[in-house]
């Protein structure tokens, strides 16, 4: 994977999410949902950690632990008081039964081997624990504007003109990504052990539309281009 594009582009992907205000709400409130009694928590791909420190600022959800590929981003993240790993999520070691949660918010789209992280993930668990799978489907509208924006290789292409996010993500990071079916990481999920899986989504609104206005995170799957999957390990 180019990791060292995320190097490159480290304050570019924090300063995507800002100027996206309303985007980063939608999603933060979705991550935060999930993370109702999580106790200590893993996060895999944590990046410059804004997440992290937006949860914990603004619900006292603390986060200190992360595994992150890129050194730049690593960098920001442990300014933030995290505690970070530079790894990928396959290579990384999680651990034997020490964490509440591991949190996988964003990242899963550009791991090459989701299963193995997975895998760790669940052997990083204490019993009754729990793994969150948080991405972008590749079947949602963003997936799906995401994948055209990749096969012609630049945001300012007329099949796009009209439709596109107001300011869409780094074509760059775009390049990097490989978006799975929400079917596919269930599958991923089972084949690692988990059970009792439960389904939020936010972004529902059209990729043109939703930095209009915060959206509340929903029940389901099935019409969110930002959904959150959490499994327990029982």
């Amino acid at each position: 994977m180019g990791y060292k594009s995320f190097d490159s582009y480290a304050q570019e992907y924090d300063s995507w999410f800002i100027e996206n205000a309303n985007v980063l709400e939608s999603e933060v409130k979705l991550v935060a949902s999930c993370l109702d009694n999580a106790g200590e928590v893993l996060s895999i791909g944590c990046g410059s950690g804004l997440f992290e420190k937006i949860l914990a600022d603004e619900y006292g959800i603390s986060i200190r632990k992360g595994i992150e590929p890129s050194a730049a981003m690593a960098e920001i993240a442990t300014k933030r008081g995290m505690d970070v790993m530079i790894a990928t999520g396959e290579d990384a070691d999680y651990g034997t039964e020490q964490f509440d949660t591991v949190l996988f918010n964003g990242c899963p789209c550009y791991m090459q081997d989701l299963g193995l992280a997975l895998r760790k993930a669940y052997a990083s668990l204490r019993k009754g624990g729990k793994v969150i799978v948080i991405d972008v489907p590749k079947e949602s509208s963003y997936g799906l504007i995401y994948n055209l924006a990749l096969s012609v290789g630049t945001w300012d292409h007329p099949l796009l003109e009209g439709c596109s996010p107001l300011m869409p993500y780094p074509i760059e990071l775009v390049k990097q990504a490989n978006w799975r079916t929400t079917s596919d990481k269930i599958e991923m999920i089972k084949q690692a052990g988990f059970e009792g899986l439960k389904f939020s989504q936010t972004l529902v609104a059209s990729p043109c539309y939703t930095h209009l206005q915060v959206e509340e995170p929903c029940e389901g799957y099935d019409k969110g281009s930002y959904v959150a999957i959490t499994a327990y390990k029982y």
